[in-house]
């Protein structure tokens, strides 16, 4: 049974990354060069999915701090209760003064937890 719910959040981790697809967000920063750091990167984008999905804030973690410069990258995971992985592409879409907003996509399939 715990198998069974394991699996099915999973799968609502698949389903919710699906519904990041054209998502944005947008984070005043308070620096002369526009940073944001990864835990609060992370932290953004795990309320922004929880916002849309209805459900707890899940587990993302970003290696870097996102830079802000327009056309800017970098890649999150989202870690689901089973270990599986979903990756979440975040972009820099406009930087003005020290608010950076950004655009950010989800894989459209998880990775399976590791053995």
């Amino acid at each position: 049974m715990a198998r069974l719910s394991a699996a099915t959040w999973s799968l609502s981790a698949v389903a919710a990354g699906m519904l990041l697809v054209g998502c944005s967000g947008s984070v005043t920063v308070g620096t002369s060069m526009p940073k944001m750091s990864s835990d609060k990167l992370a932290t953004t984008l795990a309320e922004k999915l929880a916002a849309t999905t209805g459900r707890r804030l899940p587990d993302i973690t970003c290696p870097e701090d996102l830079a802000g410069k327009v056309g800017t990258t970098t890649r999150c995971t989202l870690t689901a209760d089973d270990g599986s992985t979903l990756g979440v592409t975040v972009k820099v879409t406009a930087v003005e003064e020290d608010q950076i907003d950004f655009d950010f996509e989800a894989d459209g399939t998880a990775s399976p937890a590791p053995n």
